[in-house]
């Protein structure tokens, strides 16, 4: 499990050496070469390294999990479960974790670009030929990777391990030879030097935080990928290889510098002797496409959690594994991140320009995480606020000052990750608050299901053979292909199901909680489909469930199933700003097909519309 997670957790935060040391020493940030500013640095990197990923998400964050998963929308959930009662409160909770989520994406698409160029960047130091290869050489990497992910990652996903194990022990090995050429830079390890470094350069200390917060990128996902994993095997992956491999290349880096302050334009590839550097080459494009592939992987898990949620419209989703229900492919997304990712790499042109737009995102998030973790603490766990916000509050004062220097950096390129988690975020809270209105516009004029039920059994219309199943968003009120189909067939099915998908804030819904079945009265059922964020409904699924827990079987060939489809127009009905009516009717026109998304058998649906004003 532990080899297993460092072929996804780590790969961000692991492929860092490529390019944090040397930004930190970049010209906008003008800091010359020292002894004492490289000590200073390494000391920073070292004891945030220590503070953050260590103790701040090993430690603390992981505790917050929700049935063994991490991450931001389970966090989410977490907290909104400690906020029953308090709806100010939870509003503004969900529109703090909605928009933490909405980063990812941002980091979604900056995390290939960058890991990618700069690994690739290192050909021009092989051969002065590739100088102006590395963009090229970038894209034709990054469009394999996104092409094969319709294939799905479970075979090559079995060489990740192996690989990031000879990464690390490269990153060690290499580390560990420049240090004893130059043993005096282990004195960095001291957090004097970090203190002394800041004092002596308080702006420039400030600012210079960015570039150090590059070599924490990644760490966010061992939390967020503890559900696969869990807290053990990822301590043990971290403490036992990663952290020592890590800090031992961040030092050798230094010591070579100390010794060739002109190194300091890329001292991860200079460091290495001259027959070592097209290898290394090759096993940093493998690191950084194994980076890259977890992202992109976060990216799709990211996205079917929130059309569950009610986030995001629904979107075709593709399984790439028979066994594993995790290993998915979302084509639209896919897409949309390699054309941003192309773009990045095509405008930002090297690292050095990318590292400005890189880290924002995931402060942002860091930042975000805390503050959800403080509501989780206090309410869920019963700390004193005193507790709370000592040792929380604490966590987030540092991710605070990190994600201000990132902030700095906004008109070099911090301004990317921060745009499309923006627009992102008006998607998703569209898409919330449209279908809520939607709900309640349908809701109006609706007819109490259970009255209704009574009164067809009083006065019974003609009954044919088989079952209609109505798919529905309320169990309340009667469905509206219910109404359309007894006002032009006349006719009523003799077994009637009412059915309703209900996404609960659990990542997995235990098999035998699957299905609430309850009895109306003759031939008519109302069912419930509970399902976790983290799963995909099935229809096909649930009409199996009736039959094993309740022997309400159902016969493929003699069942129709029965579907609303609401056009919806915008109008200038009270709600949400014009634009956003027509942004949601636009988002409730290409989503994909519920026939689709629910796994609905296609022969035997029956589709009835209306036109509905928001």
């Amino acid at each position: 499990m532990a080899v297993g997670a460092l072929g996804v957790v780590f790969g961000d935060i692991g492929t860092s050496p490529l390019y944090a040391f040397k930004e930190c020493f970049s010209a906008e940030h003008g800091i010359a070469p020292t002894p004492e500013n490289v000590k200073g640095l390494l000391s920073l990197i070292t004891w945030s390294m220590a503070w953050v990923i260590a103790f701040k998400y090993l430690f603390v964050m992981m505790r917050a999990d929700n049935s063994g998963e991490g991450g931001i929308l389970a966090l989410l959930a977490l907290a909104l479960r400690g906020l029953q009662g308090k709806p100010r409160q939870r509003w503004f909770v969900i529109m703090i974790g909605i928009f933490g989520a909405a980063m990812f994406y941002g980091d979604s698409m900056i995390t290939p670009a960058i890991t990618v160029l700069s690994a690739v960047e290192g050909l021009a130091i092989a051969t002065p030929v590739f100088g102006h290869a590395a963009v090229p050489t970038a894209i034709a990497i990054l469009a394999l990777l996104f092409f094969i992910q319709r294939k799905g990652t479970a075979t090559v996903g079995i060489l990740f391990g192996p690989v990031m194990v000879l990464w690390f022990l490269a990153l060690g090995t290499i580390g560990v030879w420049r240090i004893a050429q130059n043993p005096a830079i282990l004195a960095a390890a001291s957090p004097h030097h970090a203190v002394a470094f800041l004092v002596a350069n308080p702006l420039l200390g400030f600012l210079v935080l960015g570039a150090v917060f590059l070599a924490l990128t990644g760490g966010e996902a061992l939390y967020a990928d503890m559900g696969h994993f869990g807290r053990r095997p990822i301590r043990l992956a971290w403490f036992g290889l990663v952290m020592p491999a890590l800090l031992l290349n961040y030092f050798g880096q230094g010591a070579f510098v100390l010794a060739n302050p002109a190194a300091v334009k890329n001292p991860f590839y200079l460091m290495l002797p001259e027959w070592g550097v097209l290898p290394m080459v090759a096993l940093a494009t493998a690191a950084a496409v194994i980076a890259s592939q977890a992202v992109i992987t976060g990216a799709f898990s990211m996205t079917r959690q929130g059309i569950l949620l009610g986030y995001i419209p629904r979107l075709a989703i593709t399984h790439t594994s028979s066994r594993e229900i995790g290993q998915i492919y979302v084509p639209f997304v896919n897409w949309t991140l390699f054309a941003a990712v192309v773009l990045l790499v095509v405008g930002f042109r090297t690292s050095d320009h990318l590292a400005n737009a890189y880290g924002i995102a995931v402060a942002a998030t860091m930042v975000i995480e805390c503050v959800l973790a403080m509501v989780v603490a206090h309410r869920l766990w019963k700390w004193s606020p005193l507790a709370t916000f000592g040792l929380i509050g604490s966590m987030l004062a540092v991710d605070l000052a990190f994600f201000a220097s990132n902030a700095a950096k906004f008109l070099s390129g911090g301004w990317f990750p921060l745009v499309i988690g923006a627009a992102i975020f008006t998607v998703m809270v569209t898409w919330k608050r449209g279908r809520t209105l939607l709900s309640r516009r349908l809701a109006e004029h609706g007819i109490p299901l259970e009255d209704f039920v009574s009164a067809l059994t009083a006065m019974p219309p003609d009954r044919v053979s088989g079952t209609a199943i109505f798919m529905t968003g309320t169990l309340e009120t009667v469905p509206l292909a219910l109404l359309h189909n007894l006002k032009h067939n006349k006719v009523l099915h003799e077994r009637v199901v009412f059915l309703t998908i209900v996404t609960h804030d659990l990542p997995v819904v235990p098999v035998e909680d699957r299905v609430q079945l309850k009895r109306l009265a003759d031939g008519f059922w109302t069912a419930e489909a509970w399902y976790g964020f983290k799963e995909q409904p099935d229809i096909v699924q649930v009409l199996d469930s009736c039959a094993l827990r309740y022997g309400l079987a159902f016969d493929p060939m003699d069942t129709s199933f029965f579907l609303s489809h609401e056009t919806v127009v915008a109008g200038d009905r009270p709600g949400m700003a014009r634009w956003r009516d027509k942004l949601f009717a636009w988002m409730s026109r290409n989503a994909t097909r519920a026939t689709d998304f629910f796994n609905i058998p296609i022969n035997r649906v029956v589709e009835l519309g209306t036109h509905v004003e928001i």
